[in-house]
């Protein structure tokens, strides 16, 4: 994959709030000086008010609100902005071929644009004569104006360069070896852009997640599991159990088998990065009449088992606490069942809309358990063995595991006699698009080897394994 650069603009930098000022300034010197004349046509108040205002003002708030991370974004208003000269350029009736000329260079322009802020190219003091030259084309066209003294009517526009110049001069580059969003990213993700072409088309052809499930099962001896409990129970984590222990483990098997925690949406490949969202089902009371509800817990890969304990526990804390047993994800279904059955049809279909294009809210998104790592369940706590869950169609959860109640086994050594063992049942349902097999059975080799050994768990990884690009 190409080696991009990673620039952005901060809001600690005054350059970006003189940028900000500027936009401000020039639409209200717009509304001011152009509004107030009226106009009998609708369409060319959207051309010469509307469309310039409404692309200095988004300008500004990217740059402000997400300039550190997703500086790439200003190219949507930019583009919004050359439409405007375009459409202004137009107004001088020149001639149809010199519009189109025209037309072309502010494309060209938008599209470097668009390529050094996303990090394609690094030429950004390029970008001083580009965006001066719609504006020097209009002070060109209105040089009798100018020449008669009259500057107002070039105010919004010189307004609007000065603060695209200001940004230039704001730019920063952040530090090498780090990776921030670019185009095709989602908020939840990073995309991987270097799969092999079968990986890329696979999600094409097989585009339902529970179509692409592989179920998988095992046994694990849990000896010196239960040994470990004891110990962590002694230590002072009194509520410390297995599910503490095998979540654990998954989280370190993830910081050295990475793709574990890739997810599907719109038919692409994305990464969660370090950020492992665990998901699970809790009830306040163990009985047929309890409600339940969903709780999200962000782990990373560094997370040792004492993590885990304490920000699960958290979690689980936070909510039973309540009198009622809600979440915010609770909350949020009560909303959605005001709603008519035929309109919240409608809704639903809507946010699987704006969820294949990457467009959820980030609150949405950390209210839904459909959308996560991983969500494990606990049979044990039934009493009952694990079963196989299907996993979601809506969201993008790729792997749903459970485990079942200790049972006991007797078993025949190669002397001749019999020893009687303690084990858990796991089974997990698996996205099979995130990974391929043989990956999917390393993991797992090591997943076990991880609870043979639980004391590994107590002291962070060495290496954090990062997923391809």
């Amino acid at each position: 994959m190409e080696r991009r650069a990673h620039f952005f603009v901060s809001r600690k930098n005054a350059l970006t709030w003189l940028m900000a000022i500027c936009m401000i300034c020039s639409a209200v010197a717009r509304i001011v000086l152009i509004g107030v004349k009226g106009s009998d046509e609708e369409l060319q108040v959207w051309r010469q008010i509307v469309l310039p205002i409404a692309a200095g003002l988004l300008y500004a708030i990217i740059c402000i609100a997400s300039g550190k991370e997703r500086f790439y974004k200003t190219a949507i208003p930019f583009w919004m902005l050359m439409a405007y000269y375009i459409f202004n350029f137009a107004s001088y009736q020149l001639g149809l071929l010199i519009t189109v000329l025209y037309a072309i260079v502010l494309i060209f322009i938008a599209f470097c644009y668009t390529r050094v802020t996303s990090g394609r190219e690094k030429f950004i003091l390029m970008l001083i004569l580009q965006v001066s030259f719609p504006m020097a084309v209009e002070l060109y066209l209105g040089r009798k104006l100018l020449l008669a003294g009259n500057y107002l009517p070039f105010l919004p526009d010189a307004l609007m360069t000065l603060g695209l110049l200001l940004t230039i001069f704001a730019i920063r580059v952040h530090s090498a070896g780090e990776y921030h969003p670019t185009w095709g990213d989602r908020i939840d993700g990073r995309r991987i852009r270097t799969l092999s072409p079968m990986a890329q088309i696979t999600t094409y052809f097989q585009w339902e997640r529970n179509i692409a499930s592989n179920f998988f099962a095992e046994s694990i001896e849990i000896s010196n599991i239960d040994r470990y409990i004891r110990q962590k129970r002694r230590e002072g984590l009194t509520d410390f159990g297995i599910t503490h222990v095998l979540l654990a483990a998954y989280v370190r098997g993830v910081a050295k088998y990475p793709q574990l925690n890739r997810f599907i949406a719109g038919q692409k490949v994305y990464s969660r990065g370090e950020d492992i969202q665990y998901c699970m089902v809790i009830k306040k009371e163990m009985s047929t009449q309890s409600p339940d509800t969903s709780i999200k817990v962000h782990l990373t890969p560094r997370d040792t088992a004492e993590d885990v304990y304490h920000k699960l526990n958290a979690a689980v804390a936070s909510v039973k606490s309540t009198q009622e047993l809600d979440s915010d994800f609770d909350l949020l279904e009560q909303y959605f069942n005001l709603i008519p059955g035929l309109l919240l049809k409608f809704v639903v279909w809507l946010l699987k809309l704006l969820d294949y294009f990457g467009l959820l809210p980030k609150f949405l998104l950390e209210l839904s358990p459909f959308h996560g790592s991983l969500f494990f369940t606990s049979m044990g706590s039934l009493g009952i063995q694990p079963i196989y869950h299907h996993l979601y169609d809506f969201g993008n959860l790729p792997a749903f595991g459970a485990f079942g109640a200790k049972r006991k086994a007797l078993e025949v050594q190669e002397d001749g006699t019999v020893v009687q063992r303690k084990y858990v049942d796991i089974k997990f349902v698996l996205d099979e698009r995130i990974c391929d097999g043989f990956y999917y059975a390393t993991f797992f080799k090591y997943y076990k080897r991880l609870l043979r050994n639980p004391e590994i768990l107590d002291t962070p990884p060495e290496e954090i394994v990062q997923d391809i690009e």
